[in-house]
């Protein structure tokens, strides 16, 4: 026998919860083959089993909470299908007489029907199967155009939103997390769902942070046109010679950078009573999923040049939106991005993330006019930018210069370049 452990996932991450069982007692697994998917706070992962066999026992139930170290399953080594242990199993049974013709055959029927399960299950993503769970929808109902077969998340979400199905009428029975149309108080419908674990996690710690830090923010202005024509003029060498597109998150993570450098408590954390002065550079930039907001951490930026953080910040939104994240990569930031400007937002204030003592907020960039001097009026692009910062740390006057020089030096790149 073999127990299958709630394995070490990361140093503040002691318990998760069974998102999905992928193997059942009876089914055969590999060595190294994924049996359960495991949701926590930060990123699902899946847990592996490290024997071959067939799986005895399965200690803990969807949707339950378990902790690292726990035995979540029992495999019998050395019974994977296909061996000639199992075969002797169906003889014990004893069954009617009328289906003792069949009986000679149960070895086999049984051995095919879970190598058919195996078959038959779909290959999905993990952020597939928690939406097709959700949703109550069959997963091998849903088409993929994927041409290894993977289905998606985006393909169970174009499934959804087909019109129903009479195949699909029983899903909602297995849709445990949500309860639809129930009448409460005043006998108007309401649907309950239960919130995922990433999602009460970012709701404990966004009450933790206002509730813990002295938080305040400052505002001001951007004027992007220096910056926009620069984009404008380069990014067709720049796509040619980089293979990625020249963004306005590069222009902004190096002007943090040179800003962190010369207000350096804002690139600071805050222990006790210690001050902890960071001497390196690993910028968080907030990235929206559909399971919630996550924080992946670009290391180094101020070794790297505008091409690699372009290349960086691509990856992780990439792995982020297809829940492919490792916990590595949320781990160890000193400073966040945020953009609210891609949804349109004109005015924000940032929560602080985790321990950091600042964060910068983008907005949209919306073109208002703007007085050139005490003459003349033009229509220029301007964005809004806040910084919330831990005021028990960092005093007013350390905020608003810290950013006046991200402002300075986004409206003269040419500075930035010498800057960073």
């Amino acid at each position: 026998m073999a127990e299958i452990k709630v394995p070490e996932l990361a140093e503040s991450i002691m318990e998760g919860t069974i998102a999905q069982w992928l193997k059942k007692p009876g089914d055969s697994v590999e060595k190294g083959e994924y049996i359960v998917e495991l949701e926590t706070d930060k990123v699902n992962v899946e847990i592996i089993s490290e024997e071959a066999g067939v799986i005895k026992e399965l200690k803990a139930e969807e949707g339950e909470t378990v902790q690292v170290g726990d035995v979540i399953a029992i495999v019998e080594a050395g019974a994977a299908s296909g061996g000639s242990d199992p075969a002797p199993a169906p003889a014990k049974e004893a069954p009617p007489q009328s289906a003792q013709a069949e009986q000679p055959k149960a070895g086999a029927p049984q051995e095919s029907k879970q190598e058919e399960d195996e078959t038959d299950r779909p290959i999905a993503s993990p952020a597939a199967r928690k939406l097709a769970r959700e949703k109550g929808i069959n997963l091998s109902s849903v088409p993929t155009v994927d041409p290894l077969g993977r289905v998606r998340k985006q393909d169970v979400e174009s499934y959804s939103n087909q019109p129903a199905q009479p195949q699909t009428a029983p899903a909602p029975a297995a849709a445990a997390p949500k309860e639809t149309a129930q009448s409460e108080e005043l006998g108007k419908p309401v649907e309950r769902i239960r919130l995922s674990r990433r999602r009460q996690t970012i709701a404990k710690r966004l009450v933790e942070v206002q509730q813990t830090a002295a938080m305040l923010t400052t505002f001001n202005e951007i004027d992007m046109t220096a910056v926009m024509e620069l984009r404008k003029r380069k990014k067709d060498k720049f796509y040619e010679e980089h293979d990625v597109r020249l963004g306005f998150m590069s222009f902004f993570t190096k002007a943090v950078v040179a800003a962190l450098k010369k207000y350096p408590a804002v690139n600071a954390e805050l222990q006790g009573s210690e001050l902890i002065l960071k001497k390196y550079y690993d910028i968080g930039v907030a990235v929206s999923t559909d399971e919630g907001l996550v924080v992946p951490v670009i290391r180094d930026c101020d070794r790297k040049n505008f091409a690699e953080i372009e290349s960086d910040i691509l990856s992780v939104a990439k792995r982020a939106r297809d829940n492919k994240l490792s916990l590595s990569d949320l781990q160890g930031g000193t400073f966040t991005i945020t953009n609210g400007g891609v949804f349109g937002s004109l005015l924000s204030t940032p929560i602080l993330n985790g321990n950091q003592v600042g964060i910068l907020g983008m907005h949209t960039i919306q073109t208002r006019p703007v007085a050139i001097d005490a003459e003349r009026m033009e229509n220029r692009p301007m964005m809004y930018v806040a910084l919330s910062y831990d005021h028990r740390v960092i005093d007013g006057k350390e905020a608003v210069g810290f950013l006046v020089t991200v402002k300075k030096l986004l409206e003269n790149p040419e500075d930035l370049l010498l800057e960073s």
